[in-house]
């Protein structure tokens, strides 16, 4: 099992966390909002507990379970706390009308938080595609991308035990497409399929 820390108390920190704490993983809460931290983790159960905002994280995969903005930042700020952490982006960074992608067509939240990581972090994109409310009653595909082989097989490793499956979709500049995957599954969810209850996958078809 996996020792998880996740860093926010928003929809997916507590779809992720109580999936983790059913699939028998350690996990942490950190927020800079303590008594929120607190809250979620008392409602995971499982033995979840709360670290304070800055600290070095108890998890060996730290899950920046934040909005698009604020994830190099709190990374910048944290610093060297997390040297050696295996650091999981599932953020989206829409643009305002959802029609497009906030940031250059050559880069990524992931690729951006990976540029500001302390030495020995590996950054792994992960989670990005799938809907809150998907994680919490389906079991959907999880696509990850990464420059570090043994990071993703960590985060592959994690997604495993909480019922998912994870696909390795390549190298960390896949961030930017998974990303656009994202934007792809919002649009859907406003158009063609009409609502929230889905998560993109892939069917294999065989001879």
């Amino acid at each position: 099992m996996s020792s998880i820390t996740l860093v926010g108390t928003g929809n997916m920190a507590s779809a992720i966390g109580t999936l983790a704490v059913a699939g028998g993983n350690t996990v942490e809460i950190m927020g800079r909002d303590q008594s929120k931290a607190e809250d979620l983790a008392k409602a995971l159960g499982g033995g979840a507990t709360t670290g304070e905002w800055g600290a070095v994280p108890a998890g060996d995969i730290v899950i920046t379970a934040l909005l698009y903005a604020a994830v190099a930042p709190v990374v910048t700020e944290y610093g060297d706390a997390l040297a050696g952490k295996v650091i999981v982006d599932i953020s989206n960074p829409f643009n305002a009308t959802f029609d497009g992608l906030a940031l250059g067509e050559e880069t990524s939240v992931a690729q951006e938080v990976a540029k500001v990581a302390p030495a020995g972090a590996s950054v792994v994109k992960a989670f990005n595609t799938i809907f809150h409310n998907v994680l919490e009653k389906g079991r959907p595909s999880v696509f990850l991308a990464g420059d570090n082989a043994t990071a993703k097989t960590e985060v592959a490793a994690f997604v495993e035990s909480i019922g998912l499956r994870p696909l390795d979709a390549g190298g960390l500049k896949m961030a930017h497409w998974l990303e656009g995957m994202g934007l792809v599954t919002v649009s859907l969810a406003g158009n063609g399929v009409g609502h929230w209850d889905f998560a993109l996958g892939v069917n294999e078809f065989t001879a």
